[in-house]
Order: structure tokens, then sequence, then C-alpha cells
């Protein structure tokens, strides 16, 4: 073992060093002489290579520079999205469920009838100009039962003439009233009233007014929907002057969701009816009228979801994302218990389902009258139970105040078990009532134990251009 002393810091001799310092110095000549020769005899050769642990050094250092890029774009991207899911209102919705990590829940969907926002030809158009659409109702009332485990969206819908106990405002609507004036004070009243009188727990909730579908709609850049005949409705505004496969989009999108005074030219012909057209003129000019009214606006509805998330799926481009991430406040507001890591885990989980696979059904119900309500409906039991029973499951609690029968008693549920049935057994039949002299051809709405209702041939449905 040596002492050390003839060596330096890095344990070789000062002499060893020099003999390298001279050889290299003795190259460097070398190698410049070459370059003389070569120069003057025209000869061109290559400089020797990097050094190989440089080269793997850049690699390394380009890697790593590749991977904070990409962290921080990424982390970038949720920052947006944060900010953006912050600049949605917000509700606070005080009878909601909490939801549980992988298991069913269940999201209220309520499609307000409030104009704010709307200016303009819109405004017009929905009667935001006039003082009787004061306040708010809810004209769509959906729940979306979500199973994660399954990887199945299962949508009930509820008619808003459906008559329920009320739970507060009695006062003021009486002991029992439609289901839709319990939105007037809030979301909260609505999931408290569904929760109590059926037994679905609400885990979160949605309310999209006018102008959010109409912003939501645009902002995918419309929906397709197969018309299969001209379609026309005075009320809402709907005009669709020629059959087939076409893209819907701003006013018109609100139209089809809207229409229960739905009209549809058999004929085909190019005759279209002015705004004040009688039903009897309407009739000799070839159109025909689906006397269903609600049933069928409902049924519209469910194909203009599918439609929607069919485009949302779609959506790659950034900027389109984008504006439909901008436009989404506008109109559509979230429970304060949604956050966005669940909205995008949701998003995450069916972004291959199918629309044409999500089952859709409404509630059964019979119609009846009340004394100065008019036409109301009544839910049909047990049929009405066996269906909530069938999508919810053990999730159902034992409703505190049941929904009136048609003699305005309020039982308890019948006692019913599950059913795997997939027959189109028929639960219920609602009798149609029409002012209108010539909808003797429209056919009666008819609720099914699964999914595969009969869409009627002269509505819409989704498709792709």
């Amino acid at each position: 073992m040596t002492d050390g002393g003839n060596e330096g810091p890095d344990g070789r001799s000062h002499e060893s060093r020099r003999d390298k310092k001279r050889a290299l110095a003795n190259e460097h000549r070398l190698i410049a002489l070459g370059d003389v020769v070569d120069s003057k005899s025209g000869v061109t050769r290559s400089r020797r290579s990097k050094r190989p642990h440089r080269t793997r050094r850049r690699v390394v250092i380009t890697f790593v520079v590749l991977v904070c890029l990409l962290v921080g774009l990424i982390g970038g991207g949720y920052l947006y999205a944060q900010w953006r899911f912050d600049q949605i209102p917000k509700i606070k919705v005080s009878s909601e469920l909490p939801q549980l990590t992988g298991k069913p829940f269940n999201i209220l969907e309520i499609g307000s009838d409030s104009r704010a926002g709307l200016t303009g030809a819109v405004a017009a158009q929905t009667g935001a100009s006039t003082g009787s659409v004061a306040g708010q109702r809810s004209d769509v009332v959906k729940i979306m039962h979500v199973d994660p485990a399954a990887g199945t969206i299962t949508i009930l819908s509820i008619p808003r003439d459906t008559m329920t106990t009320l739970l507060a405002n009695q006062a003021l609507y009486g002991k029992f009233n439609r289901i839709n004036v319990n939105f007037g004070d809030g979301p909260s009243l609505l999931a408290q009233t569904i929760t109590a009188n059926f037994g679905i727990p609400i885990n979160h909730t949605i309310v999209v007014s006018f102008g959010g579908l109409i912003n939501a709609a645009d902002a995918i850049g419309g929906v397709y929907l197969d018309f299969p005949y001209p379609s026309h409705d005075p009320y809402s505004g709907l005009s669709i002057k020629h059959a087939g496969c076409q893209l819907v989009t701003g006013f018109q999108a609100l139209a089809v969701a809207r229409s229960r005074h739905f009209y549809y030219n058999v004929n085909h012909d190019s005759l279209w009816p002015g705004n004040n057209t009688s039903s009897s003129e309407l009739y000799n000019l070839g159109w025909m009228y689906d006397g269903t009214s609600d049933f069928g606006r409902i049924d519209r509805q469910n194909a203009f979801l599918r439609a929607m998330i069919s485009r949302a799926k779609g959506l790659y481009n950034p900027l389109t994302i984008n504006t439909f991430l901008s436009k989404i406040p506008q109109g559509i507001s979230l429970d304060s218990n949604f956050t966005l890591t669940e909205l995008i885990e949701l998003a995450v989980k069916f972004h291959g389902l199918n629309p044409a696979n999500m089952l859709t059904y409404t509630l059964p119900v019979t119609d009846g009258q009340v004394s100065g309500l008019g036409d109301v409906l009544f839910a049909e039991q047990p049929e009405a139970q066996q269906l909530l029973v069938n999508i919810f499951g053990n999730q159902l609690l034992t409703p505190t105040d049941p929904p009136p029968n048609s003699a305005l008693q309020t039982p308890l549920p019948p006692a019913v078990t599950t059913t795997t049935s997939t027959t189109t057994t028929t639960l219920a039949k609602t009798k149609t009532t029409t002012k209108h002299k010539h909808d003797t051809t429209s056919p009666t709405t008819t609720t099914t134990i699964n999914a595969s209702q009969v869409v009627p041939n002269f509505d819409p449905v989704p498709c792709t251009p």
C-alpha cells in the first residue's frame, strides 16, 4: 500500500497525468496536421463521434424535461378544468344522502322552465318577455340511476302532473298537488318530496334552464336527430321542415325538448302552417297530432339526451372542449356536493357507454281529476312500485309521505319482489284526453316493465349523418 505521496486527489500519480496530457497534446497536433493535409488534397474526414456517456446524459436530460412538461400540462389541464368547474353555479340541496364509493347512486335531473338570461328572439319565442312565466317550475323530473360496478345508467322520468303529498306550502297548494309545484322554492324541497313520496334516495342534483339547454347543445355543435316526417309545434316553436337525419342547434334544440303539442306531416308536402293555424286546418293540410302531451315530450327528451351523449362522446378537439366547458356555467347548476373528481371518474367510467343501450322508463300512472286542479296523474300501483324496485333495488327507502291515489288516500306502496322480466308486459295505459278534433289517431301512452319501449314512428331518433 502506497503512502500517496505521489498521487493526486483522484488517486492517480502526477506522472501519469503528465503523460496523458502530452499524449493528448501530441494527438491534437497530429489531428491538426492531418486536417491541413486533407484540406490541400481535397479529402474530407468525419470527426469522431461524441462520447457515449455524453449522449446518454443528453437523452436522460431530454427525458426528464419531457416528463416535467407532461406533468406540467396534466397539472395545468386539471387546474384549468377545476377553474372551469368552479365557475358552474352551485346549489345546496339539504336532503341529499352521501354517495358511497363504488355503490350505485342517483342524480336528480331537473329541467327548469326558467327563462332567466334569455334575450332577443329566443326570449320572445319562449314567453320570457311576458309576465306569465314568473318564477320557475320543474317541467322535467328525471332520476338517473348510475351503477358503476355494472356499468349501467337507468333513467326514470316522473311526469310533471303526477300527484304527490306536499311537505310544505300546503296553505298555498293544498295537501296534494302536482310534483312540479315543489320546485318553486328550489331543488331541496323537490328532492325531499321525491324521497318522502317514492322512497328514492337522491345523492346529487343537476338543474338545467332553457338557456342552459341551448348553450349545452350549441357548445357541442348541435345534435343529430332523424325526423321521419316534417314536424311542428306552434307552442314550443319547433319547426322541422324536412324529414331525415339533420343537425339540430340553438333554439330548435330547446323546441324539441319542450315539445308536447307535436304535429307531424305524413304527406311530406311543403305546406307549412302559421302559428295561428287551427287544428282542423292543420289536419286538412296533412298534419297529424300526437295527443300524448307530456308522455310524448318525455320520449323526445330521451331521444334528445341520447343524441347529446353520442355527440359529446366524440369531442376530442381541445377548442371544442374548451367552448363546451365555457358555456356549461350558463344556465346549468350542480349541487354543492358534486366534485370535479367525481365528474371526471363518471366520464371516464361511462365513456364507452352506447347511448342506445341506456335504459329509460316512465313512472306508471293513471289519469284522473281533482277539484281545483283539473286533469292530473296518479301513480299506478302495484306497477309503479314494481318498476321502482326493479330500478333501485334495496336502495329504496320506506316512503314517509306516500303519494295519493285517485281517492286521495295515501296507503304505503305494496310489497313486491325484484323481477328480471324482459317482456313488454304492459304496466299502465294512460287515457289521452284532448281538445283537438282530429286526434283520434293518436296512440295511447303505454309504459312497459323493460326498456324496450316502442318509439312512435313519428318521433325523432338519434342518427349519424
